[in-house]
């Protein structure tokens, strides 16, 4: 009966293990936000800082690489009032092998359902408009699972007219730490062994 006890509660622990993810937090500055109904595009933002990457601390820099996305087209609201972009597109950051971040993609992937595209109205008059969805893709050598998309630009008094420079954005992405694989398979290893004792006594 112990026995049975302890195989219910390795079971009931593995899936702790593999969902004790660790998060990549990438922020980028500048470029170019251009929309149409077609969709929204992001092109020439720069990174300049990123947190947790291989485990480690945060590194910042002028240009560590860059920050591009395409979103799917509009499909409801506009552009100057906030609406819902579709998923699809693409999203990829890529660093350039200064302050220790590798050269290369970083990350490479697509959004996989509505981007929000949101107008607020200060209280000084002046319009924020903030995009938010999630991705999926690959980050590394790992599929990578709970990626939000947040950048935010201010336009002035003015409305969101096709094309503006970003203030900020910020993406965080999500992987499996690969000691929680390592993790996993063991318990697997051990859960088979424990089934093949039950079996033979």
């Amino acid at each position: 009966m112990k026995k049975l006890l302890l195989l219910a509660a390795l079971a009931l622990a593995l899936p702790m293990a593999v969902f004790a993810d660790s998060g990549v937090d990438y922020t980028n500055s500048g470029g170019t936000l251009a929309g149409s109904n077609s969709g929204l595009t992001l092109s020439g933002s720069t990174l300049i800082a990123v947190k947790g990457l291989n485990g480690g601390g945060l590194i910042t820099g002028n240009d560590l690489g860059s920050v591009t996305f395409a979103t799917g087209a509009l499909t409801s609201g506009d552009l100057q009032m906030g609406g819902t972009f579709a998923g699809g597109g693409s999203f990829m950051i890529t660093g350039n092998g200064s302050n220790g971040i590798p050269n290369g993609v970083l990350f490479s992937g697509a959004f996989d359902g509505p981007v929000s595209w949101t107008l607020v109205t200060l209280a000084n008059g002046t319009h924020n408009y903030t995009l938010s969805g999630s991705v999926s893709g690959a980050a590394g050598n790992y599929s990578a699972v709970g990626v939000t998309v947040q950048l935010t630009i201010n336009t002035g008094k003015g409305f969101f007219n096709g094309s503006t420079s970003i203030s900020s954005g910020d993406t965080n992405i999500v992987v499996p730490e690969p000691g929680s694989l390592s993790l996993l398979g063991t318990g697997l290893i051990g859960l088979a062994g424990l089934a093949r004792r039950k079996l033979k006594s």
